[in-house]
């Protein structure tokens, strides 16, 4: 009787086991289905409307403005089914895929199809007014006195002028974009607000950044600890900054400081305070071949990315700086209006920092985790390159300065990166309390609010009786909403991993003067630990692997604060 027991209780169990495994591999064979049609459907609408997105950068005609939009919504209505999210659903909540690389593809392709949970109208509404408002951005043009300026135009008045009305003309008129944009981008805020609601979030920042993988309330709490860890640092450096304007303007009080004073649009780069100047070191260069030069010599080469990318200011083209992975599969491309001076050498290795990531990442990973770890993880390597334009060992190893020129400057040149890496960082607080706030409220005094951050970060000062929508007058709150606080995070990053280089890479306790140039060991480590995983993994899993810790700023305060 026992035996017949014993037996009956091994058959149940090799019955459940049999199941069980059953259930397992029609779960996997379920997603590894579901991927192949969904890789079928989007990578072909993917490098379609890359393509589309890269020609109305550069056009700024209202024909490839229109492809872009209709390919977008080509994807939308695709990752937007309600029955694919719900197959989805059905996986992951089984927890029976135990494949990391395919579990890994199911977090993804579940944040990405969560949007069916949305209206698909407004979904389809939301495309269709960014790319209205994108495009009325990459037309705009400043004019001052008759005279249409760039913006490229615009930033050499506000750095290079000394007559203060001058500089006040060119800041009031490139502001003229803020009325153009902003009743339709509080529209567009309100509508991406409701979308998140659907989708059961209290607002589309808190979805943003929960959809991005990241917990909004460990990114506010990160930003707090910078506020409190950069507000004594930076306050004195400003105290710096306006006694030098003060002098250099013949000014008689820092009372008369005005924002366009601060030498540039947004007060998001340092003016000029110290006694180096970096342009003329760059100006009879040729920045594309030092940027070339630079990259390959740590053995990561650019030259194809280089011949497919458009450098150079034209008629109607965006004019900012961006980095386009085409196709997920090598076809890289830059884009950037480049000037030979300082800001756009860091802004060329900058973004090849970008494509150097994009186009080293390695190719047998499945197409859908063929991305950055995260889009911090990517700025931390362009910000980690894009510094070098200002360091002096760089400016000695590729710009051909003498070991004395290097010596001579080397105090102010790090003084500089360091007063910039404050500047930004109050900046960037701006921008991602403003938008924290704008989602949380947008009917709210968007005016006011602006400035009254400007006051409390940057600590500039309203201009008397001025209510305009200067918040608008920023891209990146229409075209890129809530990312600004990536930037900051990548700068953390860069710093962990610029000390992790320096130490266990190029063996040396100098952290001073580094640049990186011909060790191919640096390029060797950042495909190995950083590009070729892409998005296997979660993106603190990946920074441990690379440093042997999590994402910490005590770097970033070493590097820059203390």
């Amino acid at each position: 009787m026992k035996t017949l027991k014993t037996l009956a209780l091994l058959a149940i169990g090799l019955v459940l086991i049999v199941s069980c495994t059953s259930k397992k591999e029609k779960m996997n064979s379920e997603l590894k289905s579901f991927i192949k049609k969904h890789d079928s459907l989007i990578i072909p609408l993917y490098k379609e409307v890359a393509l589309a997105g890269w020609n109305a950068a550069i056009s700024g005609k209202a024909e490839d403005y229109k492809k872009s939009e209709d390919v977008q919504l080509q994807i939308l209505k695709i990752t937007s089914n309600k029955e694919s999210l719900a197959k989805l659903k059905e996986i992951k909540i089984s927890g029976l895929i135990s494949d990391s690389i395919l579990s890994r593809e199911l977090d993804v392709l579940y944040r990405t199809y969560l949007m069916a949970e949305a209206d698909t109208a407004k979904l389809n509404a939301a495309v269709r007014m960014q790319t209205q408002i994108e495009m009325k951005y990459s037309n705009f043009r400043t004019e001052v006195k008759g005279k249409k300026l760039s913006d490229n135009d615009i930033e050499d008045i506000l750095k290079h002028s000394k007559n203060t009305e001058e500089q006040k003309a060119a800041w009031m008129a490139q502001k003229k974009i803020g009325p153009v944009v902003a009743e339709d981008l509080k529209k567009l805020v309100k509508l991406r607000n409701e979308i998140a609601k659907d989708l059961g979030f209290k607002n589309y920042h808190q979805m943003s950044l929960t959809l991005s993988d990241q917990d909004p309330k460990e990114v506010s709490s990160l930003f707090e600890e910078l506020d409190t860890l950069t507000k004594g640092a930076y306050a004195e450096v400003k105290g710096d900054i306006d006694n030098y304007l003060v002098k250099y303007y013949g000014m008689k009080s820092k009372d008369e400081l005005m924002p366009w004073n601060y030498q540039n649009r947004f007060f998001q780069e340092a003016p000029k305070i110290y006694d180096v100047d970096l342009d003329k070191y760059y100006k009879d260069k040729n920045l594309e071949v030092l940027t070339a030069t630079y990259y390959a010599g740590i053995g990561l080469p650019i030259d194809e990315m280089l011949k497919k990318s458009d450098l150079y200011e034209k008629p109607g083209k965006n004019q900012h700086a961006f980095c386009s992975d085409m196709d997920k599969e090598g076809d890289v491309r830059v884009l950037c209006n480049i000037k030979p001076n300082s800001y756009w050498m860091g802004t060329m290795l900058h973004e090849f920092g970008h494509a150097v990531y994009d186009r080293y990442k390695e190719m047998s990973v499945p197409w859908d985790l063929r991305d950055p770890a995260h889009t911090f993880t990517t700025e931390a390597i362009a910000e980690l390159f894009g510094r070098f334009a200002s360091n002096p060992q760089w400016l000695k190893d590729n710009a051909g300065i003498s070991e004395e020129e290097k010596m001579k400057i080397a105090d102010n040149a790090l003084k500089s990166l360091r007063l910039q890496q404050l500047v930004f960082s109050r900046w960037a607080q701006l921008m991602y309390n403003f938008e924290k706030e704008m989602y949380s409220n947008p009917d709210q005094d968007l005016n006011k609010l602006w400035w009254d951050l400007a006051g409390k970060y940057q600590m500039l000062k309203r201009p008397e009786g001025r209510n305009e929508p200067d918040w608008a007058t920023k891209i990146h709150i229409a075209t890129y909403p809530c990312y600004y606080h990536n930037y900051l995070m990548g700068e953390i990053l860069a710093s962990q991993l610029y000390y992790y280089i320096v130490t266990n890479v190029i063996k040396s306790g100098d952290f001073r003067f580094q640049s990186f140039s011909n060790n191919k060991g640096v390029g060797e480590y950042l495909k190995a630990k950083i590009f070729m995983p892409a998005n296997r993994y979660y993106w603190n899993d990946v920074i441990e692997k690379a440093t042997g810790e999590k994402l910490t700023a005590k770097y970033y305060a070493k590097q820059f604060v203390k």
